[in-house]
């Protein structure tokens, strides 16, 4: 059967994932009676609850009888060793851009990544049926970004079609039928190449390894495309590093290939299939697996260094222990080590003491969701604030700069810009209109100065602001950037708060916690309305007396607290601050010293 592999690669939320609904309905690869969840390549929790697609996965649709692999992979830059991984596998790509926003800063990112490694582009303009479509502008918008990033003549001369992804249909022109994917079908078969693989029959197998997962019968599993040769359950193959050292020899329990939602067994993989390969004990990502004969790995695809870097530790509270099952730090570890071996974008050190592990990663998404899955799984953790990794070159501090992409309404454009160049020491790039009352503003911005300031963002847009971020270069470190300019409210007491010592303390700040809630010393109960720390008692009861007067009993009306989510909680924090996440809590603490780094402090302090 002929054969075609592509992914789809675009922003966050310009419609990869519903896209991909259509193609496996409109193929046949789902039945018309068959239920199929929305957004079916999401089957994950969280990129359900999310609506953002995290881990990069393959399907398969025949059509006209030509097989065509797809492999939808992840929009935000902070999953980008997901698609790193995952173009190495296709021969063609399809850009997919919203007709209304047009290529946005993870639309530079994932294309970037196709370009450098030479694969021609089909663009495909989604959602021109939205009352704010300018296909025309986004078309050219996608022009300009290929030139920026250097395409060559036959990357330039790139086919394009105009969709809706929801409504099922792709088209030559913006007037055309409207009716179903057929254009898109052909353009695939039309424009991207068949697998070069597939000349390399037969020569003796080989396959570069691309993502690890699990099955609880099969054990470890190994997707790929196969490079050369071909393969059969029960033939025996090697695994070899990517320095060419040999793993493991194994033989292949079972060979599945993606049909449809689902992966069957098949016979025989062949030069050029992406196929799933189990029986291996110790082989993962990067490995070659190849035959017995064979002594030299295929070249992986290098991996872009990660740029921050969170430390990952046992909760040491007073109320350790009572959500989660999973409180030691060998078990932490250990599910650690297993996270970075199959995202090769993390990466895991040991802090001294052994206590702690410092996991370096792209961005505060990738590290929340890895905590999120974590505390879903019954572990407890303490979390630091995240850092900035730099680099050091020829005698210089290097730090991360990213281009920071924001679309605002024209009223506060002012808050928004004075806060990137001022404090957080940006540099403006660009700045014009966005259609329908709306501003767009490009910034390159230090990392530094992007932690924590999306709920200052937030604030300052009313809510209807959207920031859009990706790594943009290494630039000389910009000098000291001010931290959180506010203080917090600290319990000096152990137990249960009390309604009536909360609304006494409402004066002071915003609360983080209501009545009733386990609170203890050192525990951050709200947010002070100055600058410094206040140690505050949130047990304090009312006084008891048998004198009565009017006005005493009034009902206590608290202002309901703030609730932050777990990628808040972590960006709001100080370096002296950490995030206790359990199952069921995200609280907010002071570092517990021990009682020698007390008086030390306290010696300095004198």
């Amino acid at each position: 059967m002929d054969l075609r592999n592509i992914a789809i690669i675009a922003h966050v939320d310009h419609g990869k994932t519903t896209l991909v609904d259509a193609l496996l309905r409109q193929s046949g690869s789902v039945r018309d009676n068959q239920q199929m969840d929305e957004r079916a390549m999401d089957s994950g929790d969280l990129e359900r609850e999310r609506g953002i697609t995290i881990l990069a996965k393959a399907t398969s649709v025949e059509w006209q009888g030509h097989r065509i692999n797809i492999v939808d992979t992840p929009g935000h830059a902070d999953f980008g060793g997901e698609v790193e991984r995952i173009l190495s596998m296709v021969d063609g790509v399809v850009l997919l851009v919203d007709a209304a926003e047009g290529p946005m800063p993870q639309t530079k990112f994932v294309t970037a990544k196709a370009l450098a490694l030479g694969l021609r582009p089909i663009v495909v303009l989604n959602k021109v049926d939205k009352p704010d479509a300018d296909p025309d502008r986004a078309l050219d918008e996608v022009f300009d970004l290929f030139a920026a990033l250097d395409a060559n003549e036959e990357q330039l001369d790139f086919p394009h079609l105009y969709a809706s992804g929801r409504s099922g249909w792709a088209d030559e022109t913006l007037d055309g039928p409207r009716e179903n994917l057929e254009a898109l079908f052909r353009l695939v078969l039309a424009h991207v190449p068949a697998p070069a693989q597939a000349a390399r029959r037969a020569e003796p197998f080989q396959m570069l390894a691309t993502t690890l997962g699990a099955d609880p019968f099969l054990g470890r599993i190994l997707t790929g495309r196969v490079e050369a040769g071909t393969l059969k359950p029960g033939e025996t193959i090697k695994a070899l590093s990517r320095k060419g050292d040999r793993i493991e020899q194994f033989r292949v329990s079972k060979i599945l290939a993606f049909r449809g939602l689902g992966q069957q067994p098949i016979d025989q993989a062949e030069a050029g299939d992406i196929v799933s390969l189990a029986g291996m004990a110790k082989a993962t990502v990067a490995d070659t697996l190849c035959a017995p004969e064979i002594d030299t790995a295929l070249p992986a695809q290098p991996i872009d260094p990660p740029t921050i870097s969170v430390t990952f530790g046992i909760n040491d509270s007073p109320l350790a222990g009572r959500d989660g099952k999973k409180v030691q730090s060998r078990v932490i570890r250990d599910r650690l080590m297993r996270e970075a071996e199959t995202n090769v974008a993390i990466r895991v050190t040991d802090t001294p003491g052994g206590e702690a592990f410092d996991v370096a990663g792209r961005g505060e998404l990738q590290m929340g969701v890895l905590i999120e899955n974590m505390r879903r799984e019954g572990f407890e953790l303490s979390i630091s604030r995240p850092r900035v990794l730099f680099r050091e070159e020829s005698g210089q501090r290097l730090e991360p700069i990213e281009e920071v992409t924001i679309d605002v309404d024209d009223d506060y454009t002012g808050p928004v810009i004075e806060k990137l160049t001022g404090p957080r020491k940006g540099d403006l790039v660009e700045m014009k209109p966005a259609g329908t009352g709306k501003t767009r503003i490009v910034a390159h911005v230090p990392s530094r100065g992007l932690i924590g300031y999306h709920g200052e963002f937030m604030t300052d847009t009313r809510g209807t602001g959207v920031l859009n971020r990706v790594f943009h270069t290494w630039a000389p470190h910009k000098g000291p950037i001010p931290g959180r300019r506010a203080g917090v409210l600290i319990s000096m007491e152990n137990g249960t708060s009390v309604a009536y010592a909360l609304f006494n303390l409402e004066d002071r700040g915003r609360m983080f916690i209501g009545a009733q809630e386990d609170v203890y010393e050192g525990m951050i109960i709200g947010e002070h309305s100055r600058d410094n720390d206040l140690e505050v008692n949130p047990l304090k009861g009312k006084k008891l007396t048998n004198v009565r007067a009017s006005g005493k009993d009034d009902a206590v009306v608290l202002t309901p607290p703030v609730k932050m989510s777990l990628e808040e909680a972590i960006a709001y924090i100080d370096d002296d601050e950490l995030v206790e996440v359990t199952p069921n809590a995200v609280r907010l603490r002071k570092r517990f010293l021990d009682p020698h780094e007390r008086k030390r402090q306290a010696r300095a302090a004198s």
